[in-house]
């Protein structure tokens, strides 16, 4: 072997006889060589040896295997030739991937001609290299890549093997005919490919599980630009593209870099799965953070986190370089007389509708230009972006002015005044950051670039989160927003200074994977960072109090009984002020919508939205005392009374009804709520018991269920059981005792897509099953039976029982903090149901691959539970929800408490 891979020794092929055929002993020969080979690869890769050079090597291997075998079975005199295509075109081949080859021949093959190819193929499966062949005319070639621009690409990579040269010099023409595909075709033909590949890919290098290869800022990415270079300047070479001003100086070897993290990647995945894996799935990162000799610092900066940081940086890396190449095209291709310059303001210009400095030395000359510059561009939105000359020179400026721009007032300044923007800001942030200059400029961000969290509730990066929570914070800012997020907007079209809520959202993950509490380290950060931007002491404060407690809303709306006047109260007296409680509630929904596309709901929404205007009620009654027990029952019942009234419900009746709701009822529910049950409950005649009421689409966010039913033993885990095998997932659960023995139930429910039961068929399909369920005697919880999904099973902890007794002594509250399962809800109603315990409320909150539920029972005798039962539910409740089959987390993680 020589060239790059002349480092590994690989073992020498016997000389092949042509035209002998390949005989059985031949063939075990061969494999043998082959495997021989990659055993000898793989101990390479063990040794550290440069990846590049182990793929080249594999590459060369095959090579030789292949003219070895095209030898002894085509012959050297035949007309027909072979070509390396794709990745081997490319000389890259990992240890499980395709072998791409194309036959070129004068004619369709016929006869002896076709039987020899068959035998060919046939011999190279046997030998284990996969080949992904066709056998084409050059004609074809012609028809099939002008119709077919992924067909075009793959001749770009062709590289003769064997055989005739005499059609050689054709296809590397027909690569060449702008006839067949112009400059410009092929740089829009392999933009549209790549967003169409990206939308596979939810359109983000930062997936948990990211696709090395075809995914934002994978190997694609990068081979983008050696196919653009070539078809529109004739060349791959990265140092050549430098010379010609088409790539920036230090960007060859920054390419080089993140392509070699990749590839080394890309190799140990190989080996690992055993096949041509391309996902970097759970079922892989820990034992490849491992092999790659990744080591655990502490909880919150665990070996396969730090393993997949040095993956995210490399993919941002090369998705940079890629975007700004396409524009390098882009500028290339744009007719001369389109280029004439247009002034913006006293510093910049714009060309053919993008940015550039008046002057070629203005980022070096003056500091805080490279933040004016995306100011600029937030204030112009017919401008699409900066021009690549101009950033090329911003790159180099920041090289330049190093550590320097942290200490510039200029800098800080342009930064506040960028800020002070509002919504337009954000856009400009997320430039800055994929720019790189704001991990310069804010080193704290930089240390989170790339920074995964190793959990199934954290979907993205910490920087990729936060760039998404202030878009959503900008989205706020339109009506249009209105209908998802209606009091938000309605907030953040009145707060004053919605710089606040901008630096709140870029600090209040800041501090992930430090160790100690992120939230007390980001509100140092904060404080700092804003006494450096010069703002007065008390949005410096504000700022560092929303970061210090930007999960206290959603902990204690999801967590508490928010119906619980105490709650709220001490909920209000920790906010203190209406404009923190504002921005609190605006944070609080951009993170949890940030979090995970999926994690926003109608049921959060309401949740949020209730707490809020409990929190404004108080703040504006004052922080003295929260109201007594005995006058929120009577303003409940007046305003239920009213509403009542007005449907023509019997005052009698409602009395009489009345009279069996227990108190708790009243300070629980709210007037409509109480309305709308007691008004089912006047309607229902007895024999037509038990009433199960549908609210398809409740104001409380999802599809409310009313049951008043018997209440017996066996109740919630009949009900649970129900609606498990109907997939529901219950969000919150209330279980009252009238004082006839009738229960008093409400559930609110999401399907799996997060979304209320909208559809007839299924209201109906739902209300006849827990007719039926609670027509049973005894009442009888069928549990379904469904596997864990493959995520969840690289995520599992033993569960975390907590118990305490509630405010009034006479119930016991029980948190349960463990892996999420299918059926999990249904199961733990089930133990309860077996030791005899009374479920009086529940609140179900999953986050990822964790839930954290709360309960609050009784005995059956309607007492909390002595220390015995404590145990002995401790003890079944583990037996019963901790998986000991599944592999079981070694390291205790910080949690985001919710959102």
């Amino acid at each position: 072997m020589q060239g790059a891979a002349a480092t590994i020794v690989l073992p020498r092929l016997p000389p092949a006889i042509p035209r002998s055929g390949i005989s059985d002993s031949a063939r075990l020969a061969l494999r043998q060589w082959f495997g021989d080979v990659d055993r000898r690869l793989a101990q390479a890769y063990a040794e550290n040896q440069p990846v590049h050079c182990l793929v080249e090597s594999r590459a060369l291997a095959v090579e030789a295997l292949l003219r070895h075998v095209w030898t002894a079975v085509i012959g050297d005199q035949s007309p027909m030739a072979l070509y390396a295509a794709g990745g081997f075109g490319r000389r890259e081949l990992f240890p499980h991937s395709d072998v791409d080859l194309l036959v070129l021949c004068e004619a369709q093959p016929t006869g002896s001609t076709a039987r020899s190819l068959e035998t060919l193929f046939a011999c190279l499966w046997d030998l284990g290299l996969r080949p992904g062949h066709a056998v084409r005319t050059v004609a074809q070639c012609c028809d099939i890549a002008a119709q077919d621009i992924s067909v075009y690409t793959s001749l770009l990579d062709a590289r003769h093997l064997a055989g005739s040269h005499a059609h050689s010099a054709a296809l590397f023409a027909l690569l060449r005919d702008d006839d067949l595909c112009t400059p410009q075709h092929f740089l829009d033909a392999k933009r549209a490919e790549q967003a169409q590949r990206h939308a596979r890919y939810n359109d983000t290098a930062y997936n948990l599980e990211p696709n090395i290869k075809e995914g934002p800022g994978g190997l694609r990415s990068l081979q983008l630009i050696d196919w653009l270079s070539r078809r529109l300047f004739e060349t791959s070479d990265w140092n050549d593209l430098c010379q010609r001003g088409l790539l920036a100086d230090d960007e060859p070897s920054q390419l080089e870099s993140a392509r070699n993290v990749l590839w080394r990647i890309r190799f140990a995945l190989h080996l690992l799965a055993g096949r041509a894996e391309e996902r970097l799935l759970f079922d892989y990162q820990r034992e490849l953070a491992r092999r790659l000799g990744y080591l655990d610092e502490h909880a919150q900066n665990l070996a396969v986190e730090q393993f997949m940081q040095v993956y995210f940086r490399a993919a941002i890396a090369i998705e940079r370089s890629s975007a700004t190449f396409q524009q390098v095209c882009d500028e290339a291709l744009t007719p001369h007389g389109l280029l004439e310059a247009s002034p913006v303001d006293d510093q910049f210009i714009a060309i053919a509708g993008r940015l550039d400095a008046r002057e070629p030395d203005l980022f070096e000359r003056r500091p805080a230009s490279v933040i004016d510059v995306f100011r600029v561009l937030a204030e112009n939105a017919e401008l699409s972006g900066l021009r690549a000359a101009a950033q090329r020179r911003l790159q180099a400026a920041m090289s330049r002015h190093g550590s320097e721009l942290r200490g510039s007032a200029d800098v800080h300044a342009a930064f506040l005044r960028l800020l002070r923007l509002g919504a337009p800001a954000v856009e400009a942030i997320a430039r800055l950051s994929r720019f790189g200059v704001l991990a310069q400029y804010l080193p704290a961000f930089g240390e989170v670039v790339g920074r995964m969290q190793y959990d199934l509730f954290h979907v993205y990066t910490v920087d990729e989160h936060t760039l998404r929570v202030l878009r959503i914070v900008a989205r706020f800012a339109s009506a249009q927003t209105s209908r998802e997020f209606a009091l938000a907007h309605d907030l953040f079209v009145r707060i004053p200074r919605p710089e606040l809520l901008l630096l709140a959202a870029l600090f209040h993950d800041i501090a992930k994977g430090r160790g100690g509490d992120h939230s007390e380290l980001g509100e140092s950060d904060a404080r700092e960072f804003c006494a450096q931007l010069g703002m007065v002491q008390t949005d410096i404060d504000t700022v560092a109090w929303l970061v210090r407690w930007h999960l206290l809303m959603s902990v204690t709306a999801q967590r508490q009984d928010i119906t619980d006047a105490d709650v709220v109260h001490r909920f209000a007296v920790n906010v203190a002020e209406w404009e923190r409680l504002d921005l609190l509630y605006l944070l609080t929904c951009a993170d949890i919508a940030g979090t995970s596309p999926k994690l926003w709901n109608s049921w959060k929404d309401r949740l949020l939205a209730d707490l809020y205007v409990a929190a404004r009620y108080v703040l504006r009654s004052g922080l003295e005392r929260p109201p007594h027990a005995m006058e929120q029952v009577r303003d409940c019942q007046d305003a239920a009374m009213r509403e009542l009234t007005q449907g023509q419900v019997d005052p009698v009746a409602i009395a009489r009804i009345w009279a069996d709701f227990p108190e708790e009822s009243f300070l629980r529910y709210r007037p409509a709520q109480i309305a709308w049950q007691t008004a089912g409950i006047a309607q229902t005649p007895i024999e037509d018991l038990p009433l199960v009421l549908l609210h398809a689409d409740s104001p409380r966010g999802g599809t409310e269920i009313f049951i008043y039913a018997e209440d017996r033993d066996g109740l919630f885990a009949a009900v649970t059981a129900t609606l498990d095998r109907l997939h529901l997932n219950v969000q919150e659960a209330r279980v009252v005792s009238a004082r006839s023995g009738m229960s008093l139930d409400t559930f609110v429910v999401l399907d799996q897509r997060g979304k209320s039961l909208g559809e007839a068929g299924k209201l109906a399909e739902l209300e006849s099953s827990l007719r039926e369920a609670l027509l049973q005697r005894p009442y009888r919880a069928t549990l379904a039976r469904r596997s864990v999904a493959r995520p969840l099973r690289h995520f599992q902890m033993s569960a975390q029982l907590e118990f305490r007794r509630d405010s009034s002594g006479r119930r016991t509250q029980v948190s349960v903090v463990c892996s999420d399962r299918p059926g999990l809800l249904a199961t733990m109603a089930q133990v309860f149901r077996e030791h005899r315990l009374r479920v009086h409320d529940a609140r179900i909150a999953t986050f990822g691959e964790r839930v954290e539920d709360f309960f609050l029972l009784t005995d059956q005798h309607d007492a909390a539970l002595t220390i015995d039962g404590e145990q002995s539910l401790r003890e079944a409740l583990r037996a019963r929800i901790d998986t000991t089959s599944l592999p079981t987390l070694t390291s205790t993680k910080e949690m985001h408490a919710s959102p």
